[in-house]
């Protein structure tokens, strides 16, 4: 998207409309502490005519008002933002996060899922970082000058922070861990909307007692919404959107499920609907015309109309418009798979243990073809997932299959579908598809994991990993 002076001047009214709820419930941050942002960049390409481009938070990140501020407002030095080795860039950053843990007032990312990957890396390196504090040396496999050039300025033995960091990380369980770390944190910053709901009961377990808040809804293509009400729970976040960030029209979307299975309208055929005329509970596909050049763009992100704040339209994210799962024409969407195994998950948490990830694929190599279910499970107070029933998980199954809907129902019952699957993977299988898209150049802080995997590598390195299979032993009722 190109940028223009014109949308760098909406962005900087839209920067300080998003922080103006939280600074209303949670003060002005900037002049009480610093924020433990995990950040990262990607390199500037070159376009064929000699344009620069980068990623919006790249663009961000090198500007010279943001380089100005962020000693002052941020943890992480410039160059572990723009270290080309994420995981060394990830560990330095949680580094001089626990240096300065007196002074955070907010912890966070982008999105849910790189907050969540900051503390699992924590999790699994605190020793080396209380090491390092209690040394005041930078561990030797960070081979980054811009890391230790940063480190060697800040950096000085300090024991005593060291053995307290120790004696909080060295515990049975890691529930509340990040109130224990960063004790004056009011909140945690991510978005966790969208395909990020799937993180909040993890994040809420590691995060105890702090909320959970999703400022803004943005997208690549256009600035669009704000929340307004930072403090309700994340399943109830909705939107206000700003009418002179873009020009918003909005697709009006049929629900594919219903029983009598009619074919929807043509894009073409259907009228565009401008903000101002939306209707409560109506689903649109967001289409935007924007000051940089876009017309009547497809964003491909569904909303639904959830309210009004004055005469502004507020809305609800509801997934991204594709098909996920489909073996014969049965259509299952994001949403549904979620709902699916919101339903299913709920078996596990009185048993003490957490559903911490999942990822789907159809496997047609056999006829008839049946949906997969990759799941990683995490164990409370140090339960093993090896102690979980197997009696449970294929009830599992059968309760994902139960809350599908109809088309797929009958379809399984036709035995047009095959019984649903789930393979439980290892802990960390997900960390190592996130470094695997990671490597293909995703950025770390932009990273989304796939809801339905496409690549033959991906699922390779998933199958890989596999410690149990489940199957549903009956057709849902």
């Amino acid at each position: 998207m190109s940028v223009t002076a014109e949308y760098q001047k909406k962005g900087a009214l839209y920067d300080t409309l998003s922080q103006s709820p939280t600074m209303r419930h949670f003060g002005d941050i900037n002049q009480a502490g610093k924020r433990m942002e995990l950040m990262f960049a990607r390199p500037e390409i070159e376009t064929p005519s000699g344009l620069k481009a980068a990623s919006v938070l790249t663009s961000v990140y090198n500007e010279s008002k943001f380089r100005t501020i962020l000693p002052k407002l941020y943890t992480s030095p410039i160059e572990t933002i723009f270290c080309p080795d994420p995981n060394q860039g990830l560990y330095c950053q949680l580094l001089f996060g626990l240096i300065q843990r007196d002074e955070v007032l907010r912890v966070g990312s982008l999105f849910a899922s790189t907050v969540l990957r900051g503390i699992k890396f924590l999790e699994n390196h605190w020793q080396e970082l209380s090491y390092d504090i209690k040394t005041g040396r930078l561990s030797d496999w960070i081979t980054d000058s811009g890391c230790r050039n940063a480190a060697s300025l800040v950096m000085k033995p300090n024991p005593e922070q060291a053995d307290l960091i120790e004696n909080i990380s060295n515990c049975k369980s890691w529930e509340g861990i990040v109130t224990k770390l960063w004790p004056k944190a009011r909140y945690i910053s991510c978005v966790c909307t969208g395909v990020m709901r799937q993180y909040i009961a993890e994040l809420e377990f590691y995060c105890r007692g702090l909320p959970l808040v999703s400022t803004f809804y943005a997208c690549s293509e256009a600035l669009c919404g704000i929340n307004l009400e930072p403090l309700c729970k994340p399943c109830d976040v909705s939107y206000t959107f700003l009418p002179n960030m873009a020009y918003f029209e909005f697709l009006p979307v049929e629900n594919d499920h219903d029983e009598s299975i009619e074919m929807k309208r043509n894009d073409e055929d259907t009228e565009l609907v401008d903000l101002v005329n939306v209707k409560v509970g109506q689903c649109y596909e967001l289409v935007v015309s924007t000051c940089a050049g876009l017309y009547r763009y497809k964003v491909g992100d569904v909303l639904m109309v959830s309210g009004f704040y004055n005469n502004a339209p507020q809305f609800q994210f509801v997934e991204r418009k594709n098909v996920i799962l489909n073996v014969d024409q049965e259509k299952t969407s994001e949403t549904d798979l979620f709902k699916a195994v919101i339903e299913a998950k709920a078996l596990l948490d009185p048993l003490g243990f957490i559903l911490t990830e999942y990822t789907s694929y159809v496997d047609t190599s056999s006829a008839p073809g049946h949906y997969v279910l990759f799941w990683e499970i995490k164990g409370k107070e140090g339960k093993h997932c090896k102690e979980l029933d197997p009696k449970i998980m294929v009830e599992c199954c059968t309760r994902m299959e139960e809350s599908l809907h109809y088309t797929y129902k009958i379809y399984r019952k036709r035995n047009i579908i095959a019984a649903l699957e789930t393979r439980v993977v290892k802990q960390g299988s997900f960390e190592a598809l996130m470094d695997y898209y990671v490597s293909k150049g995703t950025s770390l802080s932009q990273y989304k994991k796939p809801n339905c995997i496409k690549s033959e590598e991906a699922l390779k390195i998933l199958d890989s990993r596999v410690i149990g299979k489940y199957f549903s032993p009956k057709s849902p009722l």
